[in-house]
C-alpha cells in the first residue's frame, strides 16, 4: 500500500504516520496490487478525525472515524473498513471493479455477514428549478437530510445534503 497522509490542523508526527501504516496496512492482504491509500488527519477542538479512501477499479472505499484520541481514531476506521470489505465483497468485486484490484484470498473467501440489501419503497415526485439556497431550505422544511432537484443555474439534477457537521453539501454532476 502507498500511503498519502495529510493533517488539518495538526503535524503528521512520525508516530501518528507509523500507527497507520501498521494498522491500515492490515488490510492489504484484502488487494492485489499496490494501492493508493489517502489519509486525512484532523483535529477541530477536541475531535480527532481520521478520514481514510482507497480507491479501486469502479468505486471507493472510504471511512472516517472521530474520537478525543487520535490512535483510537485510527484503530476505528481499520476496524470499519475491514468490516465493508467484508459485508460487500460481493458487490464490490461484482459489480463494477475488476476482481485483478483484490486480493485472490479476499475473492474466493466467502463471508457470511454480506447484508441483503432490499428497496422497500419507491418514490416519484416532479423536480422543480430551483437555486442551491432555495433547496436547503426545502430540505430543511421537509426534515429530509437531502433533497433532490433541479439547479435553475445549470439546467442539471443536483443534491443538496445536510452534513454532520450542520453545513450543507452540494453534489453536482461532472461535466466532461
Amino acid at each position: 500500500m502507498r500511503f498519502t497522509i495529510t493533517g488539518k490542523n495538526i503535524e503528521v508526527t512520525e508516530g501518528l504516520r507509523s500507527a497507520i501504516e501498521e494498522k491500515i496496512g492490515k488490510l492489504d492482504k484484502y488487494f492485489s496490487s499496490e494501492i493508493q491509500v489517502t489519509v486525512t488527519l484532523s483535529v477541530e477542538k477536541e475531535r480527532q478525525k481520521i478520514e481514510v479512501t482507497i480507491p479501486v477499479k469502479g468505486s471507493i472505499i472510504r471511512a472516517e472515524e472521530v474520537s478525543n484520541d487520535m490512535y483510537v481514531s485510527i484503530d476505528l476506521v481499520e476496524e470499519v473498513i475491514e468490516r465493508q470489505l467484508r459485508r460487500y465483497k460481493t458487490r464490490i468485486v461484482e459489480s463494477k471493479q475488476a476482481a485483478s484490484e483484490f486480493s485472490k484470498l479476499y475473492v474466493e473467501n466467502d463471508y457470511d455477514d454480506e447484508p441483503e440489501i432490499k428497496i422497500v419503497r419507491s418514490k416519484k415526485f416532479g423536480i422543480k428549478p430551483m437555486d442551491p439556497e432555495e433547496a436547503c431550505i426545502q430540505m430543511e422544511l421537509l426534515g429530509h437530510s437531502f433533497y433532490v432537484f433541479s439547479n435553475s443555474e445549470t439546467d442539471e439534477v443536483n443534491v443538496v445534503y445536510k452534513r454532520k457537521n450542520g453545513t450543507y453539501g452540494l453534489i453536482e454532476p461532472e461535466l466532461d
